[in-house]
């Protein structure tokens, strides 16, 4: 019992030791590395980019031009067609019946010719009756021959080799040349044009940027464009610019351009779309990349670094991007320090150790060899 109470008091005195030290203090951290870059002026080619809506170099819609019910369709939407390969054959059997009605009035005509012609040579009759059967014969004979040509006109081939469209009517439907709807497209996907359009701006900054007296010498000296897919990803094959519409839209003030591209492999579908990038030369531009940017209310900032390591924030205005980066058209002058990683754990008036992002890249790549 007395050896417990010895250890009591112990464990209280130890207890009150404890108490009675004070709890370390956390040590105040010193400044951090951030990476940095120095704003320079360079020459480097920026691209434009506007939403294109993509086309066949031929989109033939196919039409009857008789009415009639579509008693056979020998192609499938989707299908690659030849130029005279037969696509639609529309039911004619009323036509047929008109067809055998001309026939015979033509017969007619003709042997009521024939039995004149003997007549008027031997006086008994005139010359006009006979002319009058000439006449009704001719007559017979252009009602046959436009029945005859209804009658061909029930067998739809297509016009141009391509890829046939949509088919909106089935076998047994009622089609006439006054349909919303044509019987089908035949897009011809070879060569595919890319529609897209500039505003009033993008084009003033346009004819400054190329040279050329007339609109047609500025199209020759555009460089090739490209075309960024629905995924993504670039187009193969780079297109050119072949027309500029010499009219700007009144009502959405813009104005239409067509780029054309090459399409082999039949990638490219009639009706798909993309984005075309515009290639220009800059020179003399800042460069600052994109993760070194924030927005606040609306205004863009980086933080620039002084002599004594200390950041603080600056307003810059931008005019476009190059790739990853922004290109900057006010507020920062060559020779500034721009932090460009972790830029969100920085606060006005903080003391880094500025590190050359070129540097820690490479020192990175080294250390991981």
């Amino acid at each position: 019992m007395k050896n417990k109470s010895i250890l009591t008091l112990v464990i209280t005195a130890l207890i009150i030791i404890s108490c009675g030290k004070e709890a370390p203090q956390p040590q105040a951290m010193g400044p951090m590395p951030f990476a940095v870059q120095k704003v320079t002026k360079e020459n480097t080619t920026i691209y434009q980019e506007f939403s294109a809506n993509i086309e066949g170099q031929q989109n033939v819609e196919i039409r009857p031009k008789v009415n009639g019910f579509i008693q056979k369709i020998y192609v499938d939407e989707g299908q690659p067609v030849k130029k005279g390969q037969l696509l639609f054959k529309l039911e004619t059997q009323t036509l047929n019946q008109d067809a055998a009605a001309a026939k015979a009035r033509v017969k007619a005509a003709q042997v009521e010719v024939d039995r004149m012609i003997p007549l008027v040579e031997r006086n008994i009759i005139s010359n006009v009756q006979l002319e009058t059967a000439k006449a009704n014969l001719a007559q017979a004979q252009s009602n046959y021959s436009s029945i005859a040509a209804n009658i061909n006109f029930g067998t739809i081939t297509s016009p141009v080799d391509g890829v046939v469209g949509n088919l909106p009517y089935k076998e047994g439907s009622l089609v006439s040349s006054t349909n919303p709807e044509p019987l089908t497209t035949i897009s011809d996907a070879r060569n595919v044009r890319a529609y897209f359009s500039m505003n009033e701006k993008q084009l003033l900054q346009f004819n400054r940027t190329f040279s050329g007296q007339t609109m047609a010498d500025k199209i020759k000296s555009l460089p090739e464009v490209n075309l960024i897919l629905a995924d993504n990803s670039p187009y193969e094959i780079k297109g050119k610019i072949e027309t500029i519409n010499g009219l700007v839209n009144g009502r959405t003030g813009s104005i239409q351009l067509r780029a054309e591209f090459k399409n082999p492999n039949g990638i490219l579908r009639s009706g798909s779309s993309g984005t075309i990038q515009l290639p220009t030369e800059q020179k003399d531009i800042v460069l600052i990349p994109q993760i070194a940017v924030s927005e606040m209310q609306g205004k863009q900032l980086v933080f620039v670094v002084d002599k004594s390591n200390k950041v603080s924030t600056k307003v810059i205005q931008t005019k476009g991007t190059s790739e990853l980066n922004y290109i900057v058209s006010e507020g920062l002058n060559e020779g500034d320090l721009v932090v460009v990683e972790g830029v969100s754990k920085l606060r006005d008036g903080m003391e880094i150790i500025p590190n050359d992002g070129s540097k820690k890249t490479a020192q990175t790549a080294t250390s991981q060899k």
